[in-house]
């Protein structure tokens, strides 16, 4: 199926009716509450039918009674029979309800699980296209959307179907077929008028859909960016970008309320119609003699309970075409594939030393620009390997190629003499540990945020890892300690301390390959060398691919590439690479200037 971004649903696409047969799954993990459900459903309906009859008794007895001998206990007992008709269509509705309650709650807690675990299956360029407001908004509306095609599909359609029905049959049976014909053609006109009027407004519900994501998303990228915009004095511009995408929002969700009530009219006036017309008939009736005052009674109830649950009908119509927008948006979601998946007979990753090859990458996200050109390199079981370069050279890449997060257009890498395409991603990345440039925390304490790394490692080792990433005296000056919240993306944190939560996080994950992406870029020099002790420690006895821009912090590489448009185009240890005085040198010899120019 086919998916759209938050602001390019074609307003003319026909949703997808089939949809509401995806949900029989659903239904089928408690077919025994569905069936019953639809008992009480069918023995609420048989009550309701039957209460105008027992009206239409206690109409004809009391006018009857007026000219003769009248016993009271015959009304009273037709009084009690109605009365417990009514209760009993009330009682068995509500019953119907609760039966059902568990079946609707459990379809959505399914739906939206598969969801959570669908988008983080996705690939990293997925997430990166998509906003995150729109896309919470296109879960939250969806699953509520299944929950209520679920119970007003079968709860209020199909009842609504079975009374008109029986109330037919009846009509037809005991009264003049006119009553029928004149019923039914009103249903016909109704339904219809419903349905063309419905197809009509939909454009505006799915443009008032749209603009609500579009100003929902602004105002999420706004608030996680609020430094950004403190920086620039950029609150009155936030404001008015929010505010124009709020009338948006406004105008179109003004045409969605005039095509509402341009829809609601008519379906009043089909109805006041076809009130006139079919009382006119009774009232006749009844005048010539045909029928008695029950029978009128009887009519003009079964009118009312035939219209009143129509007129709904025209409601329900109306959100289940909206729902079907919805829920067609959210699997729309589960529709697209990953296009990184595990092939159908990947295995596990069998990890012996964490040898690492780059064999002849070449690599472009866009298909207009290549990456990385015919890179090739290993890294031996326990050595470090630095890749150094300008922005843009493709460093960053190479880890995220590693790491999976995109497949390879030509070429291979391997663990181990293993493809990591023909292994699974779960054991892939089980044996690798990412401390990136830039850290973003949960909005979760301290301590939960450091046991990410192994959810279910001991206390003990929480605080040891923290210890090794030097982060245990930070955290003791802190009043609630480990306990302490880090707010919205970690922002209460400075970025050093940030950076050291992701250094821990990894000790504790203790895998046997690391990816060190710019891992000491936000630390000062003091914390710097701290954490490079830590580091280099504990890499001595993994194979380590280190991402650098700071020189100084991969001296020790057992092996430095100097990367340049896509290649690899100097390699060597630290110093056999600046006698040669090629472009590493001139990299450092740049740095130093740097540094000397800072007064650092």
């Amino acid at each position: 199926m086919q998916s759209y971004a938050d602001n390019d649903y074609p307003a003319d696409h026909k949703p997808n009716w089939r949809i509401i047969s995806g949900l029989w799954p659903y239904l089928a993990e408690y077919r025994g509450r569905v069936i019953l459900a639809v008992i009480c459903l069918v023995a609420a309906k048989l009550a309701t039918v039957a209460t105008p009859v027992a009206l239409k008794y206690i109409v004809d007895y009391l006018d009857e009674g007026r000219s003769g001998d009248l016993l009271l206990w015959i009304p009273l007992l037709l009084v009690a029979a109605y009365g417990t008709l009514r209760f009993s269509s009330t009682l068995f509705s509500e019953l119907r309800d609760a039966v059902f309650a568990r079946v609707a709650e459990r379809a959505m807690r399914r739906v939206s699980l598969r969801v959570f675990r669908h988008l983080h299956q996705r690939e990293l360029g997925f997430h990166l296209d998509r906003k995150t407001g729109g896309l919470a908004r296109d879960i939250e509306r969806g699953t509520n959307g299944i929950s209520f095609l679920l119970r007003f599909t079968l709860f209020n359609i199909v009842p609504t179907l079975l009374e008109i029905a029986m109330v037919a049959v009846i009509l037809m049976v005991v009264f003049n077929p006119g009553y029928v014909f004149a019923i039914v053609g009103a249903v016909v006109v109704y339904v219809v008028f419903s349905v063309k009027v419905t197809e009509w407004r939909t454009k505006y519900v799915r443009e008032a859909n749209a603009r609500d994501n579009q100003s929902n998303s602004r105002a999420v990228d706004s608030l996680l960016n609020y430094e950004t915009v403190k920086y620039f004095n950029n609150e009155e511009f936030e404001a008015d970008l929010y505010d124009h995408n709020l009338k948006d929002w406004e105008d179109a969700r003004l045409k969605n309320r005039l095509s509402l009530a341009a829809l609601n009219a008519g379906q009043a006036l089909i109805i006041g119609v076809a009130m006139i017309v079919i009382m006119s008939m009774a009232v006749t009736e009844v005048a010539s003699g045909e029928i008695t005052l029950g029978d009128f009674t009887m009519i003009n109830a079964y009118l009312l309970q035939l219209f009143i649950p129509l007129n709904a009908l025209g409601f329900v119509y109306r959100e289940i075409r909206q729902a079907l927008v919805n829920v067609e948006r959210l699997f729309g979601l589960l529709g697209d594939k990953p296009t990184i998946e595990d092939a159908s007979d990947a295995s596990e990753l069998d990890v012996n030393g964490g040898e690492v090859r780059f064999e002849n990458i070449h690599f472009r996200y866009h298909k207009d620009r290549e990456i990385l050109k015919g890179v090739s390199f290993s890294i031996p079981v326990g050595k470090k390997v630095a890749v150094v370069g300008a922005s843009g050279a493709g460093k960053s890449t190479l880890a995220r190629l590693l790491f999976r997060f995109f497949d390879v257009d030509q070429g291979r890498i391997t663990i181990d003499g293993q493809d990591i395409r023909t292994v699974t991603q779960h054991s892939l990345r089980s044996a690798m540990g990412v401390v990136p440039q830039d850290t973003v925390l949960f909005n979760d304490t301290l301590y939960k945020n450091l046991a990410y790394g192994r959810p279910d490692a001991t206390e003990e080792e929480v605080k040891q890892a923290a210890r090794l990433a030097h982060l245990d005296r930070f955290i003791h000056t802190l009043p609630e300690g480990y306990e302490t919240r880090v707010g919205e993306r970690g922002l209460k944190l400075s970025g050093g301390e940030k950076q050291r939560v992701a250094i821990a996080r990894v000790l504790l994950k203790n895998p046997p390959i690391l990816i060190l992406d710019e891992a000491t870029s936000s630390l000062d020099s003091v914390s710097e060398a701290a954490i490079l002790e830590a580091l280099n420690e504990v890499s001595r006895k993994r194979t380590t691919l280190v991402i650098a821009h700071r020189l100084s912090t991969i001296r020790d590489a057992d092996t430095i590439l100097v990367m340049d448009d896509g290649r690899i185009v100097e390699s060597g240890h630290h110093n056999d690479l600046l006698a040669r005085g090629g472009p590493y040198a001139r990299l450092w010899n740049q740095q130093n200037r740097s540094a000397e120019d800072s007064g650092t």
